[in-house]
C-alpha cells in the first residue's frame, strides 16, 4: 500500500540543498531580455502626457512600450476583460502598470523605469467601502441577494438579540518565490512559456489572445512553484503576457521578475470587507433568526471578485443550521489593488462572521462559547430527524463535527483549562490568558461547475518505470508527491518507480487550476483512471497467457500474481510490450454530484465537505496590547489521509497563516491610495517565533463517505479557518478585562493597537 503512506515531499532533498529549480533558476540563452513595468504613483487620473524619452535612453534599455504602441491593448483579467496589460489613458490605483520596459539586465529595466516623466490629471479617488457604496460603485447593479426561511419575522420575536459591525482586514499572499515568467521564441512562431502559476492553461489562453495565435502555438511548463496560496491563479497573467510580446517581437528569449515591493503595490490580495449582521436567539444561544450585509472592497477589476464573495456567502453558516437567514452581498469597486483569490476563497471570510455572532451570544447569555457553537451545529450524519439544508438548499449529509469536537474538547482538555485561565485571570491584573475552540466546515469544489474536471497522462516504459503528467500545479503543497502514491497503489509498486514530471499544456491540455482544495481530488482520480486502463491491459494480457480469469490477477509488492505465479512487475511490462500492447494511457475525471443555479443562490456546490477544529490559548499585555499564541490544539479532516505526514504539514502551515490573517498581517493604505505596507519591513507575516510554543496536530482518519480519491478528503484550504481560534481567543482575553457588560468588539487583524483599544472599550475608557 503506498496511498496513505506518510512518505516526504518529492522534492523535499531538493528544497533543503538549494537544487529545486524555480522559473529563475532555469538557464536562458545568453541573449535573454528582462522586463520591468513602470508604475502609476496616483490612484485614478487621467495621463496627460507620457515623455519615455529618458527610459528609453537609459543605459541597457532595448525597447520601450507604452499603451500607444499596440492597435489592441492585450487582457489580462481572469473574467470580465477589464484589467489591460498597460493603464489606456487612465490609472485605476496607484501601482498600475503604463509601460514596460526590455533591457539587457533586471537592474537596467528597474532602473530605466523609474526616469519616466508622466503627468496626470487626477482624479476623486474611492478607497473605502464607503466611498464606493457613496458614489454605488459596485461589479454587479446591486447586491447579491440570498434568503432561506422568514429571518424578518424570527427576529422580531426571538427572545433575545444582537448586532453589530465587524471589520475584516485583507491579507497579502507573500509567497517565498516571487511573481515571474519567461518566454522562448520557437520557430513558425510558437511560444514556450516558463511561468510560476497555478493555471498554465490560463496562461496559455492568455498569452494566444495577446500573440493573436491560436492556444496549440503556446506551450506553458511549470515545474513548482515557490507558494501560490491562490496568488498566482491569476496574478501571474501580465508577466507571461508581457514576455510573450517582447518575446516575438524582438525574436530574443525574454523574463520578467517582479521586485518584492512591486510585486506587493502591482498584485492583488485577499479581500477585505465590512460585516453587519443583526442575530435572534433563544435562552440556549440556539440563532432564530439571522441577518448579514457584506461589504467587499473588490478593488480596480473584477478579477475573480464575484465567486469570492459567492464563497463568502456559502460559508455564512459555517456549522450551523440556521433556518431563518438573510445575507446580502455588496461587491464594491474602488481604486486599490484588485483583489484577488486567496486560500479559501471567500470562505474565511464567510466563517469568520458567523464565528463572531456565536461569540457575540455566548457573551450575551454569559454562557461558554463552546456551549452556544455545540447548540447551533447541525444534526449528525445518520442520526433520523427532518432533512437540515444549508441557507443555499444543499442537505448537509455528512456532519460529523459532533463527534470531531467532543474528540478536541477532550484531549485538548479544554474545560479544565478555562477553569484555570478563570483562576489565572483573577490572579493577574496585567497579563490576561483567553482560549477558544472554533469548528471549520468547508465545502469542497469550484462553485464554476466546469472547473470541476481534470486529466492525466501516464506512461509505462519497457523497462517497469513509470512516467506521470497531470494538470495540477505543485506549489509546495505536495500534490505531485499524492498524485504519484495514488499511481504506484493501482500498479502495486513502490512511490520510486513513477517519475513525477512538470505540468504541461502540451500533454496534459484544458488544466483547471490548481485552487479550491481540489488538486488531489481531481488530479488524483484522473491518473488514477489512466493507470487503470493500462493495469487492465496488462492483465488481460497475463492472464490469457495463463489462460485465467483478469479479475484474479493482482498488483502489489512490485510483482504480479497470476495463477499461483509471480513476476517482477518490469518483467511483465517487457512482455507486453514486446506482444504490442498499449502501455499509455489518458484519465479523466469529472466530479459528480454537482449542481449549482448562483444567481438564485440554490443547488449542491460541493461533492462533500471537509471538517476540523481547533482550541488556541493567548496571552495578552493589557498595558501593550501585545500577545502571544502559548498553544494551539487542532483536529482536522482528512478523510483516509493520502499522505499524514503531508497532510499535517498542510494543517500546521495553514493555521499559522491564518492566525495570521487575523492578528499581524495588517494592510494599510494612505489617503492617496498608496499602499504603506509594501515591504517586509512594514507587514508582518507570523515568523517562526509567533508559532504556538505547544502545538498538537491530529488527523481525524475517517474514510470520506464520498467516493474520492482513495476516500480521502481535500486539506488545502480548510485548516486556513483553524487559525479563526486564535482570534476568538483573544476577543475572550480582551473580555476578561472586563465586568462582563461590554463585548470586546475586536475587528481583526488583532493588533496590539486594536488589542489594547478592545481592553480599553471593556473597561470603559473608550
Amino acid at each position: 500500500m503506498t496511498m496513505g503512506k506518510p512518505l516526504p515531499h518529492d522534492a523535499a532533498p531538493l528544497h533543503v540543498t538549494g537544487q529545486a529549480r524555480y522559473v529563475d533558476d532555469i538557464p536562458l540563452p545568453a541573449n535573454t531580455l528582462h522586463i520591468a513595468f513602470g508604475l502609476s504613483t496616483i490612484a485614478h487620473g487621467d495621463i496627460t502626457a507620457i515623455d519615455l524619452d529618458p527610459v528609453r535612453a537609459a543605459p541597457g534599455v532595448v525597447a520601450v512600450w507604452s499603451a500607444a504602441d499596440f492597435d489592441a491593448m492585450p487582457d489580462c483579467s481572469p473574467s470580465v476583460h477589464d484589467e489591460p496589460l498597460l493603464a489606456t489613458g487612465r490609472v485605476h490605483y496607484l501601482g498600475q502598470p503604463i509601460f514596460m520596459v526590455v533591457a539587457e539586465s533586471h537592474l537596467a529595466a528597474r532602473k530605466a523605469a523609474r526616469l519616466a516623466r508622466v503627468t496626470y490629471d487626477e482624479l476623486p479617488a474611492l478607497l473605502t467601502v464607503d466611498d464606493a457604496l457613496a458614489a454605488n460603485s459596485r461589479f454587479e447593479q446591486g447586491p447579491v441577494v440570498w434568503s432561506k426561511g422568514d429571518p424578518a419575522a424570527a427576529l422580531a420575536t426571538a427572545p433575545h438579540r444582537v448586532e453589530g459591525q465587524f471589520e475584516v482586514g485583507g491579507q497579502e499572499h507573500f509567497y517565498l518565490e516571487g511573481q515571474v515568467a519567461a518566454c522562448l521564441p520557437l520557430e513558425g512562431g510558437d511560444v514556450l512559456i516558463h511561468s510560476s502559476t497555478q493555471h498554465p492553461t490560463e496562461i496559455q489562453h492568455k498569452v494566444a489572445h495577446a500573440l493573436h495565435i491560436p492556444m496549440n502555438a503556446v506551450r506553458v511548463e511549470v515545474r513548482r512553484m515557490g507558494g501560490g496560496f491562490g496568488g498566482k491563479e491569476s496574478q501571474g497573467n501580465a508577466l507571461a503576457i508581457a514576455c510573450a510580446i517582447a518575446a516575438t517581437r524582438l525574436n530574443r528569449p525574454a523574463k520578467m521578475r517582479y521586485d518584492r515591493d512591486d510585486d506587493m503595490m502591482i498584485t492583488g490580495k485577499r479581500h477585505d470587507l465590512r460585516i453587519l449582521y443583526r442575530a435572534g436567539f433563544d435562552d440556549q444561544g440556539r440563532v432564530t433568526g439571522i441577518e448579514f450585509t457584506h461589504l467587499f472592497r473588490c478593488g480596480w477589476a473584477q478579477d475573480l471578485s464575484l465567486p469570492v464573495a459567492d464563497r463568502a456567502m456559502l460559508h455564512a453558516d459555517n456549522c450551523y443550521h440556521l433556518p431563518d437567514i438573510h445575507i446580502e452581498s455588496h461587491r464594491l469597486k474602488t481604486n486599490t489593488q484588485s483583489a484577488t483569490a486567496f486560500r479559501g476563497f471567500g470562505g474565511p471570510q464567510g466563517m469568520v462572521g458567523i464565528e463572531r455572532v456565536m461569540d457575540h451570544i455566548a457573551h450575551a447569555l454569559g454562557r461558554d462559547p463552546l456551549a452556544v457553537r455545540q447548540a447551533n451545529f447541525y444534526r449528525p450524519m445518520g442520526k433520523p430527524g427532518p432533512q437540515q439544508t444549508t441557507p443555499y438548499h444543499m442537505p448537509v449529509e455528512d456532519f460529523i463535527a459532533h463527534d470531531l469536537v467532543a474528540e478536541l474538547e477532550r484531549s485538548s482538555d479544554y474545560h479544565t483549562r478555562r477553569a484555570e485561565i478563570a483562576a489565572w485571570n483573577a490572579a493577574n491584573p496585567i497579563l490576561k490568558r483567553g482560549l477558544a475552540l472554533t469548528p471549520v466546515k468547508f465545502g469542497i469544489s469550484f462553485t464554476l461547475t466546469h472547473l470541476n474536471q481534470a486529466g492525466a497522462l501516464v506512461h509505462v516504459y519497457q523497462d517497469g518505470s513509470i512516467h506521470l503528467n497531470h494538470g495540477g500545479t505543485e506549489m509546495g503543497q505536495g500534490l505531485f508527491q499524492k498524485v504519484a502514491q495514488v499511481v504506484a497503489q493501482v500498479f502495486g509498486v513502490d512511490t520510486a518507480r513513477v517519475k513525477i514530471t512538470a505540468t504541461d499544456t502540451a500533454k496534459v491540455p484544458n488544466t483547471s487550476a490548481t485552487a479550491a482544495s481540489s488538486g488531489s481530488d481531481l488530479n488524483g482520480m484522473a491518473a488514477q483512471a489512466a493507470a487503470e486502463t493500462i493495469r487492465a491491459r496488462l492483465a488481460e494480457f497475463i492472464a490469457e497467457k495463463h489462460q485465467s480469469d483478469p479479475a484474479k490477477v493482482r498488483f502489489a509488492d512490485g510483482a504480479v500474481h497470476v495463477a499461483g505465479e509471480s513476476y517482477d512487475f518490469a518483467r511483465v511490462v517487457m512482455w507486453a510490450y514486446q506482444a504490442r500492447v498499449s502501455l499509455s494511457a489518458t484519465g479523466f475525471y469529472a466530479t459528480p454530484k454537482i449542481t449549482w443555479d448562483r444567481v438564485r443562490g440554490t443547488g449542491r456546490p460541493f461533492f462533500y465537505f471537509a471538517y476540523g477544529a481547533a482550541v488556541t490559548e493567548v496571552v495578552i499585555d493589557t498595558l501593550t496590547g501585545e500577545n502571544r499564541i502559548l498553544r494551539a490544539d487542532l483536529l482536522h479532516d482528512t478523510g483516509s489521509s493520502l499522505n499524514p505526514a503531508l497532510d499535517i504539514g498542510q494543517v500546521e502551515g495553514a493555521y499559522v497563516q491564518g492566525a495570521g490573517w487575523l492578528t499581524t498581517e495588517e494592510l494599510v493604505w494612505d489617503r492617496k491610495g498608496r499602499l504603506s505596507t509594501h515591504a517586509p519591513s512594514t507587514y508582518k507575516i507570523p515568523a517562526c517565533s509567533d508559532r504556538p510554543r505547544i502545538f498538537n496536530v491530529g488527523l481525524w482518519n475517517r474514510p470520506n463517505p464520498e467516493n474520492s480519491v482513495g476516500k480521502s478528503k481535500a486539506v488545502g484550504e480548510p485548516p486556513f479557518m483553524l487559525g479563526i481560534s486564535a482570534f476568538h481567543a483573544l476577543s475572550d482575553a480582551v473580555a476578561a478585562c472586563g465586568d462582563g457588560s461590554i463585548y470586546p468588539g475586536l475587528d481583526a487583524p488583532a493588533t496590539a493597537e486594536r488589542v489594547l483599544t478592545a481592553v480599553k472599550r471593556v473597561r470603559g475608557h473608550v
